[in-house]
């Protein structure tokens, strides 16, 4: 049987960093990246480029899918 193009084994270990959990969580609370980065000082930009690479390690293609994977791995607090 083919895999389907977007294939990501579930098994894969997944390295994630305390803020990158911090993120998670944040945006699993329904927090926009817009206040992530007001809330710890930092440019909209730099947020968005740390969420952007963190979304491509997870194999996520939007923050929704990267906030289910991160629950379904059981890596934040529901």
């Amino acid at each position: 049987m083919e895999r389907p193009r977007d294939y990501r084994p579930q098994t894969a270990v997944l390295h994630i960093t305390p803020s990158d959990r911090d993120a998670l969580q944040l945006l699993a609370n329904g927090t926009a990246a817009i206040e992530i980065a007001n809330d710890l000082g930092l440019p909209e930009s730099e947020i968005e480029s740390h969420l952007t690479r963190l979304f491509a390690r997870m194999g996520a293609a939007s923050p929704a899918e990267a906030v289910a994977i991160a629950l379904k791995r059981g890596l934040l607090n529901t």
